[in-house]
């Protein structure tokens, strides 16, 4: 995990954010790889990375820290005019803390899918509660290939499986 790990270019940047948020978290041993920014009016507002570990608590993903950053930082329980930018696609109760919060829009990079090959158990609780068909519109797919190498470097490094 060097300085540089990506190549990326002005419209990339929001994403390239949430990666360093997630690397920030790696090689501090918070948690997953999981780094998010919330963006209101083109600018970065709010963000936070993966802290399960560090905070002993299950509820601390990257963009349920984000949500919270953004939040103080505006003085407001609503983020109404924000999108997310996160690394990995949000499980469950980050897609509902999204929703709650008025986000407009979540980019992802890497998918449900790709958070299982990591050990994440997504998929189980997605399965629970009927999916994702409903979301289509809320959620889109961006800079797969950048967050699949932060997953990687994540899973090639020693980390904890919770």
């Amino acid at each position: 995990m060097g300085k540089k790990q990506f190549d990326y270019d002005a419209a990339d940047s929001f994403m390239y954010s949430a990666i360093k948020e997630a690397y920030k978290g790696i090689r501090n041993r918070h948690g997953g790889p999981f780094g998010a920014v919330i963006v209101k009016d083109g600018e970065i507002i709010g963000k936070g990375h993966n802290r399960v570990l560090r905070n002993n608590d299950p509820t601390c993903h990257g963009e349920i820290s984000a949500i919270r950053d953004a939040c103080k930082k505006l003085k407001t329980f609503d983020l109404s005019g924000c999108v997310m930018y996160t690394t990995g696609e949000p499980c469950q109760m980050c897609l509902f803390a999204c929703l709650w919060a008025n986000i407009e829009k979540v980019y992802y990079g890497c998918t449900i899918e790709d958070n299982g090959l990591i050990g994440f158990r997504d998929d189980k609780f997605d399965k629970l509660s009927g999916g994702r068909e409903q979301f289509k519109d809320y959620l889109e797919c961006v800079d797969r290939q950048a967050c699949l190498k932060l997953f990687e470097d994540y899973k090639n490094k020693e980390h904890t499986i919770y």
